[in-house]
């Protein structure tokens, strides 16, 4: 039953993290993305202004949508792949420590 609930633990955050990795670079519902509160505090301090306007270009957004996209294909493989997955947990499971 453990094993089964971690693979499903798993898939789900890989769905909410893949959701959020997608929406958050271009949505203003979680934020300005580029006027991030920690990220203009890190650039500020260290003195590298250029990394918030790194963070703030669109082929940095799209590699973190990318990012995204991979959870989402994980998630979807871990689904489909759902039976393997809990029987490689309980065989790893049921294996003698040495």
């Amino acid at each position: 039953m453990i094993e089964k609930l971690t693979v499903i633990f798993f898939i789900v955050l890989c769905l909410l993290l893949g959701f959020y990795l997608i929406l958050s670079p271009w949505d203003t519902l979680f934020g300005n993305w580029s006027e991030n509160y920690l990220l203009v505090l890190v650039s500020e301090g260290a003195g590298l202004p250029v990394l918030q306007k790194t963070v703030a270009s669109n082929w940095f957004r799209g590699a973190v949508t990318g990012l995204g996209v991979l959870n989402l294909l994980i998630a979807f493989w871990e689904i489909a792949h759902f039976k393997q997955s809990v029987a490689l947990l309980r065989e790893h499971d049921h294996k003698p420590s040495k």
